[in-house]
């Protein structure tokens, strides 16, 4: 897919908008995403707080955010949200084994396929069930639970935009296995 909004180069970026993406330059480089969502300066300035509380603020370890954000990516198709987060999920200690089992939902610890069951409730029924909402109360506070939702909502959110927005992924990233069954 070509991507429907052009990601901005940095010649074609105005000053507000240079000023709202230097946060996001890694190892000298804006990566795709960010350099769609400049497109509208307004919308990224209010989004990034978000972001921002989910990446770094959270509750969660950042273990059990990747297991979480790798799930919803996975599961609405995103290869950009989940090439990305793949880097992230490594630096947050999850093997190759983890991936594959984040990718099939089942197959790591109790708690964490707690986590990928969270997740799965909320894309297939926008609520976690009963029965795992009780279960993941043994291991996790309110607070705890609120961001695993708000984490979920942020992923699937902005993999839906990614996907609409036909961001490729960045040149340096590797891109998005594919299951059997998703051939």
């Amino acid at each position: 897919m070509s991507p429907r909004i052009q990601p901005l180069n940095d010649a074609e970026m105005n000053e507000q908008q240079r000023e709202l993406t230097e946060a996001f330059v890694q190892n000298g480089r804006l990566d795709n995403v960010f350099r769609t969502i400049v497109v509208h300066p307004e919308l990224l300035r209010r989004w990034t707080p978000y972001v921002k509380h989910i990446l770094f603020k959270s509750t969660l370890s950042p273990r059990e955010r990747e297991i979480l954000i790798l799930r919803i990516g996975y599961l609405c198709r995103s290869e950009y949200e989940w090439a990305q987060h793949v880097r992230g999920g490594k630096s947050a200690g999850l093997s190759e084994t983890d991936i594959a089992c984040i990718m099939t939902g089942r197959g790591l610890s109790v708690k964490e396929d707690l986590l990928l069951q969270a997740t799965d409730d909320l894309h297939e029924r926008s609520r976690i069930s009963d029965e795992n909402w009780a279960a993941l109360a043994r291991y996790y506070d309110q607070r705890q639970l609120m961001d695993i939702v708000f984490t979920v909502g942020q992923y699937n959110m902005i993999s839906m935009a990614l996907n609409s927005f036909g961001v490729e992924v960045d040149d340096y990233l590797a891109g998005y296995p594919r299951l059997p069954s998703q051939a």
